[in-house]
């Protein structure tokens, strides 16, 4: 988090809360067995040297001394994360000499916070840049923690630098008329499928559910009476209102609306029958371990064979594709109108009241971190989805799709995407809806019910926040 003493006494609440929830989240991906080494990075010479930007001295301070950031991150997905890290940092301090990075392992996203709160209450230094959930912007913003970019963004081309950014990624990074932050590490969920267990079931092994139906009919096929295969699994565990929103968003609506965030829309009919549909999986149709799924089990259940299909985070793109031993196919998520899900992941944050030298650093950084090069490279050693269009036109990415097509699913069905649940108070709301969600899940409470008390407790905590 970010932070400014002003507003941290006012928002601590909020801020405990988002820890509270967030450290449950593998926001975008999970545990699985180790991944092999990365790939090695774009050489030195091959991402731009970032624009320069607004400031009040030069990035080495106007001394021969550099300018040393601090940069916290999470690892949210498996693989190597801090290797491809590091390499990035030294092809990044190699073209700006006057910049020292000093990189954070921080944990999961939840700890990242965690880390950031304590030392601005205890009157230390917060880092200069941290990438956090991009759903984290209003609880961000009210704590005056965070700095807009718009000065910067300005300066590297305004509206030609930023149209080159996902428009589904991107949307997440505006608020108030302002630009906070731009996407980094961000996914989908996307349905994961073995394509030796559909043809062994009769299935076509390219042609995977385009509806929930499809998606019923499909697991039946594939779950063995014995308990020793499941059609489908779905994380129950965590974070299960984004995958829940998948349904949702199949169903042709949301739980959100992009831009309104002291407003949601829990007991819908649209949310109220996705609801029906997910919890049947399990409940009555039978193709779905009953009880709580652990969100990093998914990626192990699935290589090792026990489950035909998973919806998990494209950011394990690149470690199922490592471990399975079978022809994996990826697809999007389904409702009952067809394909759908939310977006996800987490940005790149200035912090606020860093000096202006690490300023000026700090967008270099992010601009370094966010360029066309470094996001190809990203998105093939990770299976994040890239967060600029044009890192799909690096000769990089042309051949790693051309030798490995389920890397573009995630970009191909951004156009399915639609916003994650993001409000003020975001950790609290969405517990209260994760909470009902799961209770619905294991078979304890109806889908009208707990979403119609969900919508009444999101609506109690809203009604303090103006838009």
């Amino acid at each position: 988090m970010r932070t400014n003493s002003r507003a941290w006494a006012r928002t601590s609440l909020t801020v405990l809360a988002i820890v509270g929830v967030i450290a449950m989240i593998v926001a975008c991906g999970g545990t699985a067995p180790t991944a092999a080494p990365p790939t090695s990075a774009p050489a030195a010479t091959s991402a731009p040297a970032a624009t320069s930007a607004p400031a009040a001295t030069t990035a080495s301070g106007g001394s021969s001394n550099p300018v040393e950031l601090t940069f916290f991150y999470p690892v949210a997905v498996p693989g190597p994360i801090t290797q491809i890290i590091d390499g990035y940092i030294k092809q990044f301090e190699a073209q700006n000499p006057n910049i020292k990075v000093k990189p954070v392992l921080s944990g999961g996203y939840g700890d990242t916070m965690t880390k950031i709160q304590t030392t601005i209450k205890g009157g230390g230094t917060p880092p200069d840049v941290a990438v956090l959930l991009s759903t984290d912007l209003y609880s961000l913003t009210d704590a005056d923690a965070i700095q807009p970019l718009d000065e910067y963004v300005k300066a590297a081309g305004g509206d030609s630098y930023t149209s080159d950014f996902q428009d589904a990624f991107l949307a997440n990074s505006n608020s108030q008329g302002h630009i906070w932050s731009l996407p980094f590490q961000r996914s989908t969920p996307v349905l994961y499928y073995n394509k030796d267990l559909y043809k062994a079931a009769g299935l076509d092994p390219e042609k995977p559910p385009t509806t929930y139906q499809e998606l019923v009919d499909y697991a039946k096929k594939l779950t063995k009476p014995d308990g020793s295969q499941w059609g489908i699994e779905i994380s129950s565990d965590g974070i299960p209102y984004w995958l829940f929103q998948s349904f949702v968003i199949g169903n042709g609506g949301n739980v959100v609306t992009p831009g309104v965030a002291n407003k949601v829309n829990f007991n819908g009919p649209d949310v109220v029958s996705a609801l029906e549909d997910q919890a049947a999986l399990a409940l009555t149709e039978k193709v779905e371990p009953p009880g709580i799924l652990a969100w990093a089990n998914m990626p192990t259940d699935f290589v090792n064979g026990k489950t035909a299909m998973i919806y998990h985070s494209s950011g394990s793109l690149a470690n199922i594709l490592k471990q399975a031993k079978f022809p994996v196919g990826v697809s999007f998520p389904v409702g009952e109108k067809g394909y759908g899900a939310p977006t996800g992941g987490g940005n790149l944050y200035m912090l606020k009241n860093i000096p202006a030298e690490h300023q000026e650093a700090a967008w270099k950084f992010i601009q370094f971190m966010t360029s066309p090069e470094i996001q190809a490279d990203w998105s093939k050693n990770t299976g994040y989805i890239a967060s600029r269009k044009s890192a799909y036109d690096t000769q990089l990415m042309k051949d790693y799709i051309a030798q490995t097509p389920q890397a573009a699913i995630g970009r191909d069905f951004l156009k399915y995407a639609k916003a994650e649940l993001s409000t003020h108070n975001n950790a609290q709301v969405q517990k209260i809806l994760g909470d009902a969600v799961q209770s619905v899940l294991t078979g304890k409470a109806d889908a009208k019910t707990a979403l119609d008390n969900a919508q009444k407790q999101a609506d109690e905590l809203l009604a303090q926040f103006p838009n």
